[in-house]
């Protein structure tokens, strides 16, 4: 059995820990490796090693960080055929998708390598007498990342690549579900030129999290992750004295007002409920079908559904592969057993699908007339399910999505301007989308949601994310002739 190890100062690691975890391959049920967890001891030792790698790496010029990350985004590149095969073995999404997140992944890492001119300061010349005042930011030291299941590339890009820019050492401890890809990533890195230490993979469970929060040694914490964890991990890790960013879950709504193209709609709406099996929290799980569009748009959505395509990776004709485990596989599936009961249609079923024989699928699936108060309408499922919630009019559109627990993500379709432009204005929801159905947004800019969507002061990546991984230091600089020295008592003031 293959076994999945630490990379500590450049090399893989084994572990004396004596426990591990399974990893499968989703798309045939069966164990593929296992992945050694972490004791309190090996997690010490990890940032032992990163806390000294720090101190070199602070006094490395930006010039040469910016240049190994230019190296490490071309290995990437050169390479990403042999990651995304990685991430679908792991992870289970088919090649297109595992693709396409390596792609936005690499964005952050292109951003990043602009960090020259992104910690950029401010310098004011005779602020007062003789006195010039500028600002600089310097780096936090030793910082960790903890990461999801279902990005386990992108989501780490959005992390490290900043927080290495910024001449920070950097921790990842990846899902134990998948963790390959990041021991890949590390290898890269090492060969771009990175020194030892100031990227490690340290592979564990709650074990690992918990002693990264309490380690003094540890300044900031970077969290994906389902929203009773990422709560847990911003009360924890701010009780410690850390900076945190903790992003949770999601229920995303995406309003179609009557005059929006229904064909249009139908297509976004199925793009982005189903894709990577609706493993994602930018996901749309909800449509609020506004009005006379209800019906049509169903209509339209059932449709499309026969024609997705449910297999391994493997498979060429693809476009959607399995749920990471069979136990989150059988928990999707609940909701679809409890709709009924709760007064809800099931139109689609996907249990009931055509679906290969081994693995942990689970075919997509559409609910309609569903409210508030429903469990699949209420909770966030994480799966294959699209639900439909119908509203008179727009202003009952704007409360629904307005008043539920979550707000990372939204959109609207419509074809008139005026309502649109009002949507982004009346809705508390951190990102949101004009006929744009995943408003992920791009890498120089920075994701983030509101509500319990997220905790912490700090969207991630972006601007935002160097903001996050750096802290500003403000110099108060004179240069007096000494013979013009005196004692003044009085409170400093400009002049």
């Amino acid at each position: 059995m293959r076994t999945i190890e630490h990379w500590i100062d450049n090399a893989l690691v084994g572990s004396t820990s004596g426990r591990t975890a399974p990893v499968y391959n989703p798309a045939t049920g069966q164990q593929q490796a296992q992945v050694v967890l972490a004791s309190d001891e090996e997690v010490d030792a990890a940032v032992a090693s990163a806390a000294r790698a720090a101190r070199g790496w602070r006094e490395t010029s930006l010039s040469k960080r910016s240049d190994i990350l230019f190296t490490f985004r071309h290995l990437v590149v050169s390479r990403r055929a042999e990651l995304a095969e990685i991430v679908t073995s792991e992870h289970g999404k088919v090649p297109s998708d595992a693709a396409g997140e390596i792609a936005r992944g690499l964005e952050n890492v292109e951003f990043a390598c602009g960090i020259p001119q992104l910690l950029k300061g401010s310098f004011t010349e005779q602020a007062s007498t003789g006195v010039d005042v500028y600002s600089i930011r310097q780096p936090l030291g030793v910082v960790a990342g903890i990461t999801p299941f279902n990005f386990p590339a992108m989501v780490p890009m959005w992390m490290f690549a900043n927080a290495i820019a910024c001449g920070n050492a950097f921790i990842l401890k990846p899902s134990e579900k998948d963790p390959s890809a990041s021991l890949f990533i590390a290898a890269l890195l090492k060969e771009a030129g990175l020194p030892p230490g100031v990227f490690t993979v340290l592979q564990g469970d709650k074990g690992a999290v918990d002693r990264l929060l309490s380690h003094p040694d540890v300044a900031a914490i970077s969290f994906v992750g389902s929203t009773p964890v990422a709560r847990s991990i911003y009360t924890h890790g701010t009780a410690h004295g850390k900076r945190v960013q903790a992003l949770g879950g999601a229920k995303n709504h995406m309003v179609v007002l009557p005059d929006a193209d229904i064909d249009m709609a139908a297509d976004a709406a199925v793009s982005a409920a189903y894709g990577s099996a609706g493993e994602r929290c930018m996901a749309v799980s909800v449509v609020v079908a506004v009005g006379g569009v209800a019906d049509p748009l169903v209509d339209a959505i059932a449709k499309r559904l026969p024609m997705i395509e449910v297999g391994p990776g493997s498979q060429p004709s693809a476009e959607m592969g399995p749920l990471i485990t069979g136990e989150h596989r059988d928990k999707v599936a609940g909701y679809l057993a409890d709709a009924p009961a709760e007064g809800a249609t099931v139109v689609v079923d996907g249990r009931t699908a055509q679906l290969p024989a081994e693995g942990f699928f689970l075919g997509v699936s559409l609910i309609d007339n569903v409210r508030p108060g429903m469990r699949c309408y209420d909770e966030e499922i994480f799966g294959p399910v699209l639900s439909i919630v119908r509203v008179d009019t727009y202003d009952e559109a704007v409360a629904l999505v307005n008043t539920h627990q979550f707000g990372n993500g939204t959109a609207i379709f419509t074809r008139d301007g005026g309502a649109a432009r009002s949507f982004q204005f009346d809705i508390n929801v951190g990102m949101v989308g004009v006929n744009v159905p995943i408003p992920v947004p791009v890498a120089y800019y920075s994701f983030g949601g509101w509500k319990a969507s997220l905790f912490g002061d700090s969207n991630m990546y972006g601007p935002a994310g160097i903001d996050f991984y750096t802290r500003t230091k403000t110099v108060t600089a004179r240069w007096p002739d000494p013979a013009t020295s005196q004692v003044d008592l009085g409170f400093p003031r400009t002049r």
